[in-house]
């Protein structure tokens, strides 16, 4: 696909006759432009770079490398479970790359989101160009970009892996979702014969939990964020909700509100709570969850997760809000 506006006669891929027909035209595609060089592939165990790594497989094979990058920003066990899906399950060739004190000390002091969210999207791409280096001459770099990302960024925000790129990049883009809604590829994932939990998986935004540790990111409240978001998830699927909402996550804003515990004065963060539906990311509504659910969650969250001293529900839909909160 050629430029970054989805054309008005473009077919909606809402079944598995038009998925194919996208697949296969994507395929074709995907050899056109790489030929015989070797492939970069940036994979985050999201279902937008699974899809993409799918196809870059049955278009290249080897000549795809993926990489996963432990930033430091990522969730509770999701590392071990992309070397699970990608190397041990789906064959590809993964390099692991361990730089959570990288990331971290780059971001120190940064509260800025946009200026967050290019600091993430620039060392991604100086680990890239590392990596590539240790692999020989490497051109191209494949991304799970899909349109949403490339409407938002600008007039909404700088996504990482649009307008959070630097102007010095080295590579050449292989973006074969691009034109895509969230929607769409979930069908190319299921017409690729993805497993439903890698095709219904929570998005999860290329910055990680560095956009849901709103202001400046601090260790500690990093860790608040991951534990609480754990903790959210556990319970989404211990009631049956996991399949029934979109999305959601937890987000730890960076100011504190006085409290109580055990007869003393505290002064902790809050933890709010952001789950929402939609088709396309464009626009989402907010569910109406059980009080029990909400309960259970918010007396776990204030019993295990240190620092914490309040639970929020953020009841916005998108628009006004969008649905992260950086």
């Amino acid at each position: 696909m050629i430029g970054n506006k989805r054309p008005d006669d473009m077919v909606r891929i809402t079944t598995s006759k038009t998925a194919k027909e996208f697949i296969d035209a994507q395929i074709t595609a995907i050899r056109e432009q790489v030929g015989e060089s070797r492939v970069l592939l940036a994979i985050s165990g999201g279902v937008d770079s699974s899809v993409v790594a799918t196809l870059l497989l049955k278009a290249v094979g080897k000549q795809l490398v993926c990489i996963h990058v432990d930033t430091g920003l990522m969730r509770k066990g999701e590392c071990d479970q992309v070397i699970e899906v990608f190397q041990n399950q789906m064959g590809a060739e993964l390099v692991f790359v361990q730089a959570a004190d990288r990331f971290l000390n780059k971001l120190a002091g940064v509260s800025d989101p946009e200026a967050k969210r290019k600091v993430i999207g620039a060392e991604y791409i100086r680990i890239f160009e590392e990596e590539a280096r240790k692999l020989g001459d490497i051109a191209f770099l494949g991304q799970g970009t899909i349109y949403p990302d490339i409407l938002e960024s600008g007039p909404v925000k700088a996504h990482h892996n649009v307008g959070g790129l630097p102007e010095d990049l080295q590579f050449e883009l292989v973006e074969p979702v691009k034109l895509l809604f969230k929607d769409e590829v979930r069908v190319v994932g299921e017409a690729l014969g993805l497993p439903q939990t890698m095709v219904c998986r929570q998005p999860f935004p290329g910055p990680g939990l560095g956009v849901r540790c709103v202001g400046a990111i601090t260790r500690d409240r990093l860790a608040a964020v991951r534990e609480s978001d754990a903790i959210l998830r556990e319970e989404f699927e211990a009631a049956g909700l996991t399949l029934k909402i979109w999305q959601y996550f937890t987000i730890v804003p960076d100011f504190r509100s006085t409290g109580i515990r055990n007869g003393q004065r505290v002064y902790d963060w809050p933890v709010v709570i952001r789950a929402i539906n939609t088709v396309d990311a464009i626009e989402a509504t907010v569910p109406e969850l059980e009080w029990p659910v909400l309960q259970r969650i918010t007396s776990r969250i204030l019993a295990e997760v240190d620092g914490v001293g309040r639970v929020l529900y953020d009841l916005t839909p998108k628009p006004p809000a969008t649905i992260e909160w950086e």
